[in-house]
């Protein structure tokens, strides 16, 4: 059965555990749009001076991880991948 995700509530609409996990593609633009993750080369890294919208579960854009990311339908897959480069993260530091 497809999954059904309540418009109104896209932060409660996370499938997967904390290595990999889809968000709706709306939360996605949110989380680009308020700057609080910017791109990295051919990933994406948070920057901890901008506003981290809510999430159900704690801790899912770590400072200092870069993160991959593919579109899958109405929702955007994000994997944890490697630690973000040095001059990346002082420059948020």
């Amino acid at each position: 059965m497809a999954r059904r995700p309540d418009p109104n509530k896209p932060f409660l609409d996370i499938e997967g555990e904390r290595e990999s996990f889809t968000i709706p593609h709306r939360k996605w633009r949110e989380l680009l749009f308020v700057g609080a993750l910017v791109s990295d080369g051919d990933a994406y890294v948070r920057d901890p001076s901008r506003p981290l919208p809510a999430f159900r579960i704690p801790d899912l854009f770590p400072i200092g991880v870069r993160f991959k990311v593919r579109e899958e339908g109405d929702h955007v897959r994000i994997e944890k991948i490697e630690p973000a480069s040095p001059k990346l993260e002082s420059d948020y530091t």
